[in-house]
């Protein structure tokens, strides 16, 4: 069975703030819904491993949330990551970031992981990120020296939406200017719509809404 390497944060607030954060819930199981209907299994890993930290756990009307946050084996899996130094990536079919504005703080900037994914990508590998997610595929540098996102056209949770939800003056750094810096070309649409964008193994997702498709374009690569 091929499996899908999660990395999720260990960083459990907003920024510098004491609000509690961490992987948005929703964009984890929207996603993983995808790709275990499609067959695949999966690995939470995270930089330091153990408890992973979720908000997004009590939303209303979201069954897909609601039944993986239930499941026995998906919270013996959050509250028991694997050390990303303890993963081989050779191991993994492809690799998928979920967002949540904890990775801001952690997984942005983490060498380890960056060199794992590279890793990964390089041998052919497929990367998917959605919402704040992309933030984690920012360090990649390839074994040519050139950034990962240097050739590639990406998107991100926009300026818009971070002011819409409140946290424009609370993050570590403004996604989508970082995006925009670093990758070919960042793409948005209206605040709160779906957008994905495939660009050679390379499937990011603006915001929660893309989550699930960012999921269905993975399993669509792993399967051609």
């Amino acid at each position: 069975m091929k499996k899908i390497l999660v990395f999720v944060t260990n960083h459990a607030t907003l920024g510098n703030t004491n609000e509690a954060n961490g992987t948005f819930a929703p964009e984890l199981t929207h996603a993983l819904h995808e790709l275990l209907n499609a067959g695949f299994d999966y690995d939470l890993v995270s930089i330091n491993g153990g408890k992973a930290p979720l908000y997004g756990t009590d939303i209303e009307g979201d069954a897909v949330n609601s039944d993986i946050l239930a499941s026995e084996d998906f919270q013996n899996r959050v509250n028991n990551t694997i050390p990303a130094g303890d993963v081989s990536v050779d191991d993994y079919a492809a690799i998928f970031y979920p967002g949540g504005f904890g990775l801001l703080s952690d997984l942005a900037t983490n060498p380890t992981v960056a060199e794992l994914s590279a890793r990964h990508y390089e041998a052919g590998g497929v990367l998917g990120a959605v919402c704040h997610g992309p933030a984690g595929l920012l360090p990649i540098t390839l074994s040519n020296g050139e950034k990962l996102l240097a050739n590639k056209s990406v998107t991100g949770f926009t300026r818009e939406e971070e002011v819409d939800y409140g946290t424009i003056d609370k993050i570590p750094f403004l996604l989508e200017e970082a995006l925009a810096r670093t990758a070919r070309q960042y793409s948005k649409v209206q605040p709160w719509q779906e957008l994905v964008v495939e660009d050679d193994r390379v499937i990011t997702g603006q915001n929660p809404a893309s989550a699930a498709a960012v999921g269905a374009a993975m399993v669509k690569w792993l399967s051609a």
